[in-house]
């Protein structure tokens, strides 16, 4: 039976109508180095926050300084390892679940790349971190990618490469798994059967449009998927409000992508509107 700190959290986590996680992400800049849509952090945390997503994953810095405002409005999932422009395939320890714990969060979160000469050592953390998970009654999320050093570039969405990520968590006892996004729904559904925890996808880069990111909402919410945790092309639009909330209506209320590109339209000129 599952603690009942653990069940309590979770239920906080995930949508009460829809049983999906919309998650959003801020934790790009100590990765991949200065994001200037993460600047000035403050009013993006607050443009996203705005929408109500379901939560928001943070280093414990940014949560300390900039999360206040939004406490008990939306869930905070801690992010508890980062990789860094310099060492790409690996992520480091940068804080534990306790800490989370500390800091009212409903989840911690670890990163972990698979496929490369790293993968015993980020296996061995992110095991040692579901043992923490599970002892503070903490969900835990992981963002597990087949990218490491041993796998061509051309397979990292290869969909066997992807299912073996997301079930080397499930097989450590993670409770929700974000993942590269494998290009289909027919592929993704056989990454999301792979594994018996919830899979989540990445944004990732699938084109230059809006549209193609609603389009690949839409299929992930057909295939399977347990939800998304988007960050880049969130916080770098120009309306980032009105798109987070857009994309709960296609998740949380399983709206076509036409019907959700319509409702964006309405939010965006209600704003500009509103800002005249």
């Amino acid at each position: 039976m599952a603690f009942l700190g653990k069940e309590i959290r979770m239920k906080r986590l995930l949508n009460p109508k829809s049983g999906k996680l919309l998650a959003i992400t801020v934790d790009h800049s100590i990765a991949r180095g200065i994001q200037t849509g993460l600047i000035p952090i403050q009013k993006t945390i607050d443009a996203i926050a705005a929408a109500k997503p379901d939560a928001m994953t943070m280093h414990k810095g940014i949560a300390e300084s900039c999360f206040w405002p939004h406490a008990g409005k939306t869930s905070l999932i801690l992010k508890c390892s980062s990789f860094s422009p310099y060492q790409p395939g690996y992520d480091t320890w940068v804080t534990d679940v306790e800490e989370a714990v500390r800091m009212g969060a409903d989840a911690a979160s670890m990163g972990c790349i698979v496929g490369g000469d790293v993968q015993p050592e980020q296996l061995r953390q992110l095991g040692q971190m579901s043992k923490q998970a599970s002892s503070f009654g903490m969900p835990l999320v992981a963002h597990i990618y087949a990218r490491g050093n041993l796998i061509d570039k051309k397979d990292v969405y290869n969909w066997k490469n992807v299912a073996y990520a997301v079930r080397a968590g499930a097989e450590l006892g993670v409770d929700i798994i974000k993942t590269s996004y494998t290009g289909s729904p027919d592929t993704f559904a056989k990454v999301c059967e792979a594994c018996p925890g919830r899979v989540v996808a990445a944004g990732g880069e699938v084109g230059n449009k809006i549209e193609d990111y609603m389009q690949m909402t839409r299929d992930l919410m057909d295939c399977g998927a347990a939800g998304v945790t988007y960050g880049r092309f969130v916080w770098e639009y120009h309306d980032i409000t009105s798109l987070v909330k857009a994309l709960g209506y296609i998740i949380h209320q399983n709206k076509s992508v036409k019907e959700t590109m319509e409702y964006l339209a309405d939010l965006e000129a209600k704003n500009k509107k509103n800002k005249k």
